[in-house]
C-alpha cells in the first residue's frame, strides 16, 4: 500500500458514490461497486474525508458514506 494506490482507490470510491442515485452508499455497497477490499475502502474513505469530500455516518449499525 502506498500513497498512489490510496489515491487511486479514493477515486474509485468517489466515482461509485457519484454514480449512485442518492450519492449515499454503505460499506457493502461500496465493496460491490468498486471490487476493493475493506481495508482499501477504509484507506480511501480516510483520503476523501481528509479532503472534505464525504461525510461518514452510522446507519442501523452500518457505515453510510455520503458525498458532500
Amino acid at each position: 500500500m502506498n500513497i498512489e494506490s490510496i489515491g487511486t482507490w479514493a477515486g474509485e470510491v468517489y466515482q461509485a458514490l457519484e454514480k449512485s442515485d442518492t450519492h449515499i452508499l454503505g460499506l457493502k455497497e461500496l465493496k460491490k461497486a468498486t471490487k476493493l477490499k475493506k481495508d482499501e475502502i477504509m484507506a480511501a474513505l480516510g483520503w476523501l474525508g481528509r479532503e472534505g469530500k464525504i461525510v461518514i455516518a452510522m446507519n442501523d449499525e452500518e457505515i453510510a458514506v455520503n458525498l458532500v
